[in-house]
This record gives C-alpha cells, structure tokens and sequence, in this order.
C-alpha cells in the first residue's frame, strides 16, 4: 500500500488533505503548529468559505513522521527548502516522489537534493487562508479549481499517473509539458497580485478593483513577461487563458484595454488573501524573494528593468520590518513609476 503526506500543511495544504482524504485516500497532514495538528485530530479538517465540509484527517508533527512516503506533496515556504528537503529525502522511497506545490522557481534546488527523477512541480490555481487550528477558507470558486502539474527528467510515467490520480481526488489536473512555462505564468500571477495585495493590505480583489492599483498591477505584468521571455520562458495558459496575449502591451492603448480586463481574469479568485499578508500578520517573514524577488533577479540577469518589482520588494520588507503599514496608501509609492 502506497503512503502519501502533506507536508506543510497549513491552508492550501489543509484543503488538499480534506479533499483528498473525503474522497476516499489516506494521507497524513505534516505540519509544525502543534495546536492545528491536534485541532485536525479531535475536530477533523474543517473547510469552509465557497465550501462547507468537515472531514476526519489524520495529522501528525514532523518527529512523528515513521516510514519512507511514496508521494511527498511539499507546501512549506521555499525559503526553508534547503532543510526541508534535505530530511524529508530520508523518508522518501527509492522511488518516490516529492511534488513541490511551492510559489516561485523550487524544481531546480529541490532537484539538486533528492534528484531529477524524485522531483515534479506543480501549480496550484486556487486560494485558501487558515483561519484559526483546523479551520482553512476556501477562497476560490469550486468551479475555478485545478492544477497544472509537470515533471523532472527521469520521471516515469507511473509514478507522473500516481501523482496525478492523488491530486485528482480535489481537482483537475493539466498535464503540463511546458512546466516552466507554467511556473512563469503563476510567478506573473503571484507578483502582481500577491506582491501587491501584501503592499496594500488587501485580497487579489481589492487590487483588481481599485484603479490605481490596476495601474500598478498592468505595469508589474508587463515586467514578468519581459523577464521571462528574456529568461527564455514560453508562458503556459492559466485556466486555458493565454495570459501574455491578454496583458502584454506596446502601446498606451493595449495597455488600457489589458488594464480593464483584469477584474474580470481576477473575477473567481477575487477573495484569495496573499500568502505574504497572511505571514506578516503572524509575524513572520514573507517570501517575498521567492516571488517579486525572483523576478528582479532574472531582470538583472538579463538586463531588462524591473522597476515596479524593485519597488514591491522595498516596500514589503519595509512593511516586514515594521517600518511601514500593509495600507491601500503605499500605492503613493509607485508615484514616479508610472
């Protein structure tokens, strides 16, 4: 019998592992919050938002993890990966799988540790925020769920089915061939909407729908299109949409008419809360670097400016370091920018 663990199990995490186990497989939630692991032990997991269910789940603590894991569903924040990774590889099969479901660019490093052929990536479409131990707000519409999943060299085509089958117990799953591609289009997502959202305080909605953010926001697209096709990235569809031909712009016009649609794009993930806010309100550090981060980093790379980035990543470590406030007036900011 196959064995299978979250690991990270906070929000997004919680969710899968209700999904997952609703519909009929085993999995163990892995996460360090003791008081969530025994809140999703005596209560169940319990999802609420754009759903209502509370399911019984098994969760452990990390020093309870026993066995080597067929599937590993990694969900913990990559600026930990270096260490996670290194001790989750004692308790992998020799043929099993870590499947990182992380923001940003994680295959390579992951790679690096556990090797090509143990390593997919995946791109989660949907939000969801931990509300208090063992209660996770689904954010997305039911209808907007799904996964784009790819694979390492050395994958085989069983253990790809396994994984696949596994996730499929939520949602669907896109077999991605161009998976940095796709890696690229979540980035593009996740620095404008999750950058923005923690600089001003609010959901992927209250960027969508203040217009000044929307300036901000098209300008920042721009910026992770430029980067990546300089990084020599194909940017793979986001629920079927092509994101570069709907945002990209030359010219005043385009950028106009690309600006209106975005509403409309962020119309059923609208309530999605920043992964980054959600941190800084914990206090705790934020990834930031993982996210916008990586963008100005490939910017200098490749010598294509990233002013709007650079200013996202100033402002929220500003805001991490306490010497500002996650507020819709951080938008003055970006003043001389656009």
């Amino acid at each position: 019998m196959k064995k299978y663990a979250i690991y990270g199990a906070g929000s997004l995490g919680t969710v899968l592992g209700a999904y997952i186990t609703k519909n009929g497989r085993e999995i163990e939630l892995i996460n360090r919050n003791a008081a969530h692991v025994q809140a999703l032990n005596e209560r169940g997991a319990r999802i609420t938002g754009t759903v209502e269910m509370t399911v019984p789940v098994k969760a452990i603590t990390p020093d309870q993890m026993s066995g080597k894991y067929d599937v590993i569903l990694l969900l913990t924040k990559q600026l930990q990966n270096r260490e996670v990774v290194t001790m989750l590889k004692d308790f992998l099969q020799d043929d099993g799988v870590i499947v990182t479901l992380q923001n940003g660019l994680p295959e390579p490093e992951i790679a690096e540790i556990v090797g090509a052929n143990r390593t997919m990536g995946c791109v989660v479409e949907w939000g969801a925020t931990l509300k208090e131990p063992g209660v996770c707000i689904l954010t997305s519409e039911v209808d907007s769920l799904s996964f784009h999943m790819g694979k390492m060299e050395g994958i085989s085509d069983e253990q790809f089915k396994t994984v696949k089958a596994l996730l499929e117990l939520m949602c669907p799953v896109h077999e991605e061939q161009n998976l940095l591609g796709a890696r690229w289009s979540k980035l593009l997502i996740n620095a404008t909407f999750s950058g923005l959202g923690t600089v001003i305080g609010g959901t992927f909605g209250a960027v969508s729908g203040n217009k000044k953010a929307r300036n901000v926001a098209i300008r920042c697209m721009k910026e992770c299109i430029d980067v990546g096709h300089a990084a020599g990235a194909t940017f793979a569809p986001v629920q079927g949409k092509n994101i570069t031909k709907l945002f990209y712009y030359k010219s005043a016009c385009k950028r106009f008419i690309a600006t209106m649609l975005i509403p409309i794009a962020m119309k059923k993930h609208r309530n999605i809360e920043p992964s980054m806010l959600q941190d800084l309100k914990k206090g705790k550090p934020c990834e930031i670097e993982a996210i916008n981060g990586v963008i100005t980093a490939w910017g200098k790379k490749c010598d294509v400016a990233t002013p709007i980035n650079d200013r996202i990543v100033e402002v929220v470590k500003k805001i991490q370091a306490g010497e500002l406030k996650a507020e819709l007036s951080n938008l003055e900011l970006f003043n001389d920018l656009l």
